[in-house]
């Protein structure tokens, strides 16, 4: 893995709750985002697996042919300890402005507050089509969500997803995705995994919560996709699925030296599980 403790440091310009730092790396700005502090009762781990959970689900949307942020797994040396970290590569530049999503909700309605309630999102999207490109954002969205619901990302709000506009051209298009540390269930412990059960695993494996809404509810990756009743859902589905290439992604996390043993099975078997999930609803869709 690459030693960030010598990587010349910048002035951190990057928000979030979790410690970062901005650093440069063979002559490219980098996130560097550090092992996240648990700070939930009873937990024995000093910090939540979250630099793991970056670097596989950005892979993962990478290996799957979507545009990604560019991430790397390294260490930094911080209070007299060796810290496994992500840095990720920032995709903007002298030219390029990343423009969140909240931002476009903001200027489209200045008095009202929007959630991540699902139609609110597409109403959005379809106002300001003068300034996006609807159809795309929405194919965009919904490719996203198949993603994240193979990955069991819990949250993909409104401010880690969105746009890049180009200052000189105007132009806007999606960004890479970025912004997936909180997959993969980064909160359980290697003792946690290794006591599990099949009857816990199923239970992560099919009860894992986006946080998207409707009708108030945060919705459930796997019901949600089961369910059949989003058309746009359905359509990415066929469209993403056959790039899902599982093999390669088992491998992948395999070949992750810093990774336990233990961890590497149970990401294995979960995304795995929901992989079948998601084939035999492709299947379903694909008859019809």
């Amino acid at each position: 893995m690459v030693d960030f403790t010598t990587a010349k440091e910048q002035f951190n310009i990057y928000k979030g709750s979790e410690k970062k730092k901005t650093l440069i790396y063979h002559d490219k700005k980098y996130l560097v985002k550090f092992p996240d502090p648990v700070r939930q009762k009873n937990k024995n781990i000093s910090y939540i697996n979250n630099a793991f959970s970056e670097y596989i689900g950005s892979n993962i949307f990478k290996l799957c042919g979507m545009k990604t942020q560019n991430t790397i797994l390294g260490t930094y040396h911080y209070d007299k300890k060796d810290k496994i970290v992500c840095a990720c590569e920032d995709f903007t530049d002298s030219e390029n402005s990343l423009y969140e999503f909240e931002n476009l909700i903001l200027s489209t309605y200045p008095d009202k507050k929007i959630d991540t309630e699902i139609p609110d999102i597409m109403k959005v999207l379809e106002e300001n089509n003068h300034i996006i490109d609807s159809k795309k954002t929405k194919e965009y969205f919904w490719d996203m969500f198949i993603i994240d619901s193979l990955i069991g990302n819990t949250d993909r709000h409104n401010g880690n997803w969105g746009f890049l506009l180009n200052e000189k051209t105007k132009e806007v298009i999606v960004s890479p995705i970025y912004d997936c540390g909180s997959c993969l269930n980064p909160m359980l412990e290697d003792n946690e995994i290794n006591t599990m059960d099949s009857k816990e695993q199923k239970n992560i494996v099919l009860n894992t919560y986006s946080c998207l809404k409707e009708d108030g509810k945060k919705i459930n990756y796997i019901s949600y996709i089961k369910e059949q009743k989003n058309k746009d859902c359905n359509e990415a589905l066929l469209r993403i699925f056959p790039n899902i290439k599982i093999k390669e992604i088992e491998k992948f996390i395999e070949n992750i030296e810093s990774l336990s043993i233990i961890r590497k099975k149970f990401y294995k078997t979960i995304l795995e599980n929901r992989y079948k999930i998601l084939n035999e609803v492709y299947k379903k869709i694909e008859k019809e």
